[in-house]
């Protein structure tokens, strides 16, 4: 089988350790569509059998619906790529679908005249696009608005109520059939807690079946075939907050194993991409 893994980098733990999983017996290469050319208008003289991309450009998504309208199988497709940048359009969707999705409000800029009223502190504010080093804040009160918009003035962004909990996200992956999990201290944590997963955190076979299923859900609702997502305990239910498409799952043994049997098993026809329904 040809595999090809579009992302400037293939040396991310995961993708080099699924990597050292498939060579002995297939073909495995790496193309970053953001700097390649004459992408992403021209279409390989040969197609791989199967694309994973982990990668969110403009251009590597414009590289990618190509591949998909040539008929290549690409993990994740560009369009559910595309659609979990936008926390807008993901609470929209989540909410329709009747997943356990925070309450979401859109606001062009923090600046905005209505950016403080109707929000009952503390509230929850997020850059509305999502990628590294985005805006993620709790804010507690009038002054720190005015603050976080000193320093953020013109980034659209999404308002959440904040939702009281434990202090740790739920971490859920899944890739393919498998389920991954482990507890880390969330961004809006007091700065003087520990941040990494603490002792007995829990494996995805000890997650209540309503959760599992709640994550299965996402995974139908937004067409991903490899994705994360994050969940608080709100009064013993999942409440989501938020769902990556292709994220890192680093450390999660079994989890480069899992990937490379999904390339495999997709590359051989035997798997099929989710895709999200057009219109």
């Amino acid at each position: 089988m040809k595999i090809c893994l579009l992302t400037p980098t293939p040396d991310h733990p995961v993708l080099a350790a699924a990597t050292a999983l498939l060579t002995p017996r297939h073909q495995v290469e790496s193309l970053d569509p953001g700097t390649a050319e004459p992408l992403p208008g021209a279409v390989p003289a040969v197609l791989s059998d199967v694309y994973l991309l982990k990668t969110r450009s403009p251009r590597a998504l414009a590289f990618a619906r190509l591949l998909e309208q040539h008929g290549a199988p690409v993990l994740n497709s560009a369009a559910a790529t595309e659609l979990c940048q936008d926390r807008t359009a993901m609470a929209e969707l989540a909410l329709r679908a009747g997943l356990p999705f925070a309450a979401t409000t859109t606001l062009p800029a923090l600046s905005h005249p209505e950016a403080g009223a109707g929000f009952a502190y503390p509230f929850v504010v997020k850059s509305r696009h999502s990628r590294r080093h985005d805006l993620v804040a709790r804010v507690e009160d009038p002054a720190g608005l005015r603050a976080l918009a000193a320093r953020w003035p013109d980034e659209p962004v999404v308002v959440q109520p904040f939702t009281p909990n434990d202090g740790w996200d739920r971490k859920v992956w899944v890739v393919g059939d498998e389920i991954f999990a482990d507890l880390r201290r969330s961004e809006l944590a007091a700065h003087d807690l520990p941040r990494q997963g603490r002792g007995g955190a829990p494996a995805a076979r000890g997650l209540p079946a309503d959760w599992i299923e709640t994550v299965r859900r996402v995974g139908e609702v937004f067409a991903l075939d490899v994705y994360g997502v994050d969940l608080l305990d709100a009064d013993g239910g999942p409440l989501i907050v938020d769902i990556n498409a292709f994220p890192g799952i680093r450390g999660q043994e079994g989890a480069p194993e899992a990937l490379a049997e999904l390339a495999l098993r997709t590359a051989a026809g035997r798997y099929r991409p989710g895709r999200l329904p057009v219109g």
